[in-house]
This record gives C-alpha cells, sequence and structure tokens, in this order.
C-alpha cells in the first residue's frame, strides 16, 4: 500500500499545472511523509479544480459519530482500494463526485526478502518530477467542538510489473496518472464506468525505482 510519500513543493507543481491553479496554499516540501502522522497532502478536487488545497491524509467519513470514531476511521483510511471502492462505507457515497488528485513527486515501498530483511526503495516518474495519484476527499465536523477536518485518501491498484517486483507481500501501488489522463479524472460528468476504466495500473515504462539507505518508518 502507499503510506509513505515524498511531496513537492509550489515550485516543482509548474509541471503538471499552470500558474492559475498553484495558489499560495501549498508551499511545503516533504523528502518523507509518513501517512500515520497525517500530514496535510496538497490536492486539486473536483468541486473546484481552479486551485490546490491542503487536506490532511486519512479520509474521515462524513457519518463519524464523534472524534474517537473519526481518529479510528483515518488510520485505516489512508488508502481506498480500486477493486471495492463502490461498496466501502467511507468510500461509496464519494467516488462519483468528490474525486481528487493527490500531488506527490515519489513514494517509497519495502521489498522484502525473507521475514525479517525489508529493502526500502524510492519510486518515481522517469520524465518528470511532480506528478498526480488519484485521490477522494471529504469534510468532516465535529459534533462537539465544531472542528472541521479536510481528509482524503490515495487510491491504490494491483501492482505492474515493476511494483510487484519491489512490493512482493501486498502486490500494490498507488493509482498514479498521466499528464493526459489526470485532469479527466476530476471531470465531475463521469460516469461509473469511465471511473472504473481510469483506476489502471501505470505502465511501468513510465516508473524506476532504486534502493535506498535502510530506515525504520513506523506502521509500514
Amino acid at each position: 500500500m502507499c503510506y509513505h510519500t515524498s511531496v513537492p513543493a509550489r515550485t516543482e507543481l509548474k509541471e503538471i499545472f499552470d500558474y492559475s491553479v498553484i495558489t499560495e496554499q501549498w508551499k511545503s516540501h516533504y523528502d518523507y511523509l509518513n501517512g500515520y502522522t497525517y500530514a496535510q497532502l496538497p490536492i486539486l478536487r473536483a468541486e473546484d479544480p481552479s486551485a490546490i488545497a491542503a487536506y490532511n491524509w486519512g479520509l474521515v467519513a462524513k457519518w463519524a459519530k464523534d472524534k474517537q470514531q473519526a481518529d479510528i476511521l483515518r488510520k485505516g483510511c489512508l488508502n481506498a482500494k480500486s477493486e471495492d471502492i463502490w461498496e466501502t462505507a467511507s468510500y461509496r457515497d464519494i467516488i462519483q463526485e468528490q474525486r481528487c488528485l493527490i500531488i506527490i513527486d515519489g513514494f517509497y515501498e519495502f521489498q522484502h526478502i525473507n521475514k525479517t530483511e525489508k529493502i526500502p526503495y524510492f519510486i518515481k516518474l522517469k520524465n518528470q518530477n511532480a506528478f498526480a495519484c488519484g485521490g477522494v476527499y471529504e469534510s468532516w465536523q465535529d459534533p462537539t467542538s465544531g472542528e472541521i477536518r479536510n481528509t482524503c485518501s490515495i487510491i491504490t491498484t494491483p501492482a505492474n510489473p515493476l511494483m510487484a517486483k519491489i512490493h512482493n507481500t501486498k502486490f500494490r501501488m498507488p493509482f498514479i496518472m498521466t499528464k493526459k489522463t489526470m485532469m479527466e479524472w476530476i471531470n465531475p460528468r463521469l460516469e461509473r464506468k469511465e471511473i472504473n476504466e481510469l483506476m489502471q495500473p501505470l505502465n511501468e515504462d513510465l516508473m524506476e525505482g532504486y534502493t535506498i539507505k535502510k530506515f525504520n518508518p513506523q506502521n509500514q
């Protein structure tokens, strides 16, 4: 699954968006971001495709009854599986209309050599830095405090051949889009069949992965 990413700075977003979209809402850069910190990610939403917004990683469904349930939900909703997204309680009411682009410049996965040894890899696109993953988003309001949480999940697909070699236990990868398809993903007029047709593994020829220095992130 995709729990560890690298997030581009505002200046890198010009590779995939024009400057009218790149607002002041996003300036941060992270070489490494652990999903279990529930930090903010830069996203472009279907409801407002004219501006980058900052949403916390780990989706909280609108029906969460209190903060305790919200905290439980976000831990299990860093990723949304493409194969059952239409049936999963946290996503089935939002996949039709609340789709987004989640912008990263790479992600980390672990190749298992045996039961105890894991080799970390960094994976990116070959010919561009920033790129978009397909996601969904939601806003939840705490009924007690009135706090509003804006949250999102990265959609994952079955692994392509490159990712099957690297992520060789769960065989998953982020749903990555090309520049050609990313704006189509946030088209609010898409039908279910068209949405499903887009949620496919990216061609491995467009990607590259290389080993990096070992580290021990939590909840990997």
